[in-house]
C-alpha cells in the first residue's frame, strides 16, 4: 500500500476516550465474513509484509474458522482498515458502515459484463465491479478517497505493478 495516495489517513483510528487520531505504521485488514451468528470481521494481521499466495491462504483460514464459529475476540481487534464483500451473495451496489474505531472501509461488489460504446472496434463487453469507500470525513477527504480508490483500481488491472512500488 506504499504508493497509495491518502493511504496514511485511511489506515488509522479514533481514540475516543483520548479524542485522538492514532495513525499506524501496520496494516492489520479486517475481512468481513458472513456467518450464521452475523457478520464478524477476523483480521489478517501484517497485510502489508505479504505476498498475495499468503493473504489468500490467511483469508481462506480465517474465513473458515469465523464460520465455524471459531474466531475468537482477540481474532477481530486491532484492525486498521476493513474490505467487505457482498459480491458473493449478488449485491451490486451498497453503502459499507465504518467498522469504529477506524475511520475507512472498502465494499466490493459482483463483476458483471456490461456493454461499452465508443470503442474502435465497436461495441464491445467490458467485465466491471463496483467499489465503495465510505469513511470519516473528520480525517479522510474526498479527493484522497478518490485517490484511494484509484490505487485500488489500478491495483486491480495491473497487480503487477503494485510489487514495483517503494
Amino acid at each position: 500500500m506504499g504508493g497509495a495516495q491518502g493511504v496514511t489517513q485511511l489506515n488509522c483510528s479514533i481514540d475516543p476516550e483520548k479524542a485522538e487520531i492514532l495513525y499506524r505504521d501496520f496494516y492489520n485488514i479486517g475481512i468481513a465474513v458472513d456467518t450464521e451468528k452475523g457478520p464478524m470481521v477476523p483480521l489478517i494481521p501484517d497485510a502489508d509484509q505479504k505476498n498475495m499466495v499468503e493473504i489468500v491462504q490467511d483469508l481462506g483460514a480465517i474465513s473458515k474458522k469465523a464460520r465455524a464459529g471459531q474466531i475468537g475476540l482477540a481474532d477481530m481487534q486491532g484492525g486498521t482498515f476493513t474490505i467487505t464483500n457482498l459480491g458473493g451473495i449478488g449485491g451490486s451496489f451498497f453503502t459499507p458502515i465504518v467498522n469504529s474505531p477506524e475511520v475507512a472501509i472498502l465494499g466490493v461488489s459482483r463483476a458483471i459484463m456490461d456493454p461499452c460504446i465508443g470503442s474502435s472496434d465497436g461495441a464491445c463487453a467490458r467485465l466491471r465491479m463496483p467499489l465503495s469507500l465510505s469513511y470519516d470525513h473528520r480525517i479522510i477527504d474526498g479527493a484522497d478517497g478518490a485517490r484511494f480508490l484509484r490505487w485500488i483500481v489500478e491495483a486491480i488491472e495491473e497487480p503487477m505493478l503494485i510489487s514495483l512500488e517503494g
